[in-house]
């Protein structure tokens, strides 16, 4: 088979968040409920307190993200771990100073020349862990995420050069807020959008996605026809409490957790309540992409929506397997089976996202090059590149 050589679409890069970028546009009177900085004396280093907490599962972490991990330093970890190290060893033996392109749009953009993709969806590192720390506090996190929507258009824009295209985060903890929140970055020229794949907890508690009482945002969305990105955050639904005291998400520790055995979990109950609340027959315009939520959950997805379809005949017009396969695009991790994946989806409803800068993602975009077996060269171009630049274009209904 020929090797690919055309453009590449990497739809999951990352920036890293400045310092001030939870802070700087946050009313003095509203800092204490959402981000401040402290520094803890036993180790000198800089903590984030969350609603006036310090979160135990950040206690491991260096927010300032200085120094950072090479990107793509776990990949033998995901490969077999061929030499017994733990993620946080491989991690920690990687540590250098941070890059101006993580936190710079041109220094990004002559790196992605270097890189050959043609453009990239950069999703913030940090924003899509905050909300379960503060989701009790719904104005908080309301005031939050606009502070950082804010701070995300001053320091890298929503679309820079028509080659990088970040994503403002939105929750609907706050429909109305939501509502005008999508209005103003899309009059930024905002192509995507991302949000946690979790329950929505609202003043009235917690919610499916696609409930009623959220239909004016998804009006909004499917009327300006903008894609929304599904990426992978912290949720307390990682663990349901099996895993008290260890909430390890990526799997770098010593010992295995129930989080990060599972993680796939979050999404497949997103999507599944998206067509179960049958929020894409409503608003037949909408496009949702998972990203960063691997693949490993489809089979079982799909065969639980074809069965749905035969004990609740009348609850859909449509077939829900078609329905999903219609309006959601699936972004396997590099180690997953992409050819099973293509099988399942059709190649035109599957992307490929690197995670490029981050340390479990790939080294370089261009390694995935030598992960595609049995793949023709077609789809090999639907999936790098095309899928993810038609869901970058605004689709209007």
């Amino acid at each position: 088979m020929a090797a690919y050589e055309g453009p590449i679409f990497d739809a999951d890069n990352h920036f890293y968040e400045a310092h001030d970028a939870f802070t700087r546009h946050v009313p003095e009177k509203m800092q204490s409920r959402c981000v401040q900085w402290i520094t803890v004396e036993r180790n000198a280093r800089q903590y984030q307190l969350v609603g006036g907490r310090l979160d135990a599962d950040m206690t491991n972490a260096n927010p300032t993200f200085d120094p950072i991990s090479k990107p793509g330093v776990l990949r033998e970890l995901f490969q077999g771990n061929p030499e017994g190290k733990t993620g946080r060893e491989l991690m920690r033996s990687s540590l250098e100073p941070l890059r101006p392109e993580y936190m710079d749009p041109e220094a990004r953009l002559a790196v992605m020349d270097e890189q050959g993709l043609d453009g990239a969806w950069l999703f913030p590192t940090q924003a899509v862990l905050l909300e379960e720390q503060i989701k009790h506090d719904v104005t908080a996190s309301c005031v939050m995420f606009d502070a950082f929507n804010r701070w995300l258009a001053e320091d890298w824009g929503y679309n820079f050069k028509d080659r990088i295209f970040t994503a403002p985060y939105l929750t609907l903890s706050d429909v109305d807020w939501a509502c005008e929140q999508l209005d103003r970055v899309l009059e930024h020229d905002a192509r995507i959008i991302v949000m946690r794949p979790s329950a929505v907890f609202t003043r009235d508690g917690p919610r499916n996605p696609g409930d009623r009482v959220f239909d004016q945002f998804w009006a909004r969305v499917n009327e300006a026809g903008v894609t929304v990105a599904v990426h992978i955050g912290s949720t307390r639904h990682d663990s349901n409490g099996y895993d008290r005291h260890n909430r390890d998400m990526l799997g770098l520790g010593s010992r295995p957790s129930i989080a990060n055995f599972h993680r796939s979990r979050n999404i497949n109950d997103f999507l599944a309540s998206l067509v179960f609340d049958l929020a894409f027959e409503r608003f037949p315009n909408l496009r949702v992409v998972s990203v960063e939520n691997g693949s490993e959950f489809l089979p079982g997805l799909l065969r639980a929506l074809g069965k749905s379809k035969q004990r609740t005949p009348r609850h859909y017009t449509d077939d829900p397997v078609d329905v999903f396969r219609e309006h959601v695009w699936i972004n396997p991790f590099w180690e997953d089976d992409m050819v099973e994946i293509i099988e399942l989806m059709g190649a035109n409803h599957v992307t490929y996202g690197s995670d490029w800068p981050h340390m479990e993602g790939m080294g370089h975009p261009r390694d995935i090059l030598g992960e595609l077996d049995g793949i023709s060269e077609a789809d090999q171009h639907l999936v790098l590149h095309d899928n993810a630049a038609g869901l970058n274009e605004l689709r209007p209904a």
